[in-house]
């Protein structure tokens, strides 16, 4: 790592109305933002405002002494979640909101052994024609919770006629083991009004009721079915408990 440097009196005073303290059962959660962020969505560009958040265990006020220590915490070796925000997502009586997990080969590559990629950027699309929402972008759930070396192995086991879920559970890991807490507490932080939420996971819906979080509605997300991933979203219907509809389970094609 190079020389650490001095933080700026200037820098501060820039950063000082853009950070937000959140407390948490388990020290504090720093939230930056809103920021700026144009983004190529299907060939058009879109202006979101971005927000990305840290969980510390420490509780500390002064901005200066906050900036000061995360310039030496080396936090490229470490995940930070964020949320894209579109509209007046604080006041608007009806948002879309989509709390959407990480997935490095779905979001990224475009893999079609699974639906993120499709679901990602649909969601998106779905909240701007709306005209407000709110986008969650959570990365430590990676493989549902088990991260992505974890993932790698889970996939050569399904390569080798496991489901989703067996090939979790066979190298010592529970189906879903995401947490939502963080995410929440920021969605208290950016909005008090009901949302309709972005999803066919009710573990999702359950998460933000059982916080107390105002909810007016479900909307499934489902799409981009192919013989690649038709056995995978069969299990999250079989075996996960997904929802293909905001009052039925069938899965895709079924």
């Amino acid at each position: 790592m190079s020389e650490k440097q001095m933080v700026s009196k200037e820098a501060i005073t820039v950063l000082e109305n853009k950070i937000q303290m959140i407390p948490s059962n388990e020290g504090t959660i720093y939230l930056v933002g809103p920021i700026e962020l144009p983004v190529n969505l299907y060939g058009e560009t879109v202006v979101f405002q971005w927000y990305c958040w840290l969980h510390t265990k420490e509780e500390i006020e002064d901005l200066h002494q906050i900036i000061d220590k995360l310039s030496s915490a080396n936090l490229a070796e470490f995940q930070q979640s964020s949320v894209l925000v579109y509209g007046d997502f604080q006041h608007e009586e009806d948002v879309l909101m989509r709390m959407h997990s990480i997935c490095h080969t779905g979001d990224i590559f475009g893999s079609k052994r699974c639906d993120c990629g499709y679901q990602l950027k649909q969601s998106m699309q779905m909240i701007v024609e709306h005209g407000a929402g709110a986008l969650f972008y959570l990365a430590n759930h990676e493989g549902r919770g088990i991260g992505l070396f974890s993932k790698a192995m889970a996939y050569i086991l399904q390569e080798n006629g496991y489901d989703t879920v067996e090939a979790n559970e066979s190298i010592g890991f529970v189906d879903d083991s995401r947490d939502y807490d963080d995410a929440i507490q920021v969605l208290k932080a950016l909005r008090s009004k009901p949302v309709t939420l972005l999803t066919n996971n009710p573990k999702k819906l359950s998460a933000l009721i059982d916080a107390g979080l105002p909810i007016s509605g479900r909307t499934s997300l489902w799409g981009d079915v192919s013989e690649f991933n038709e056995d995978y979203l069969k299990t999250k219907i079989k075996r996960s408990g997904h929802l293909e509809a905001e009052d039925k389970g069938t899965c895709p094609n079924d």
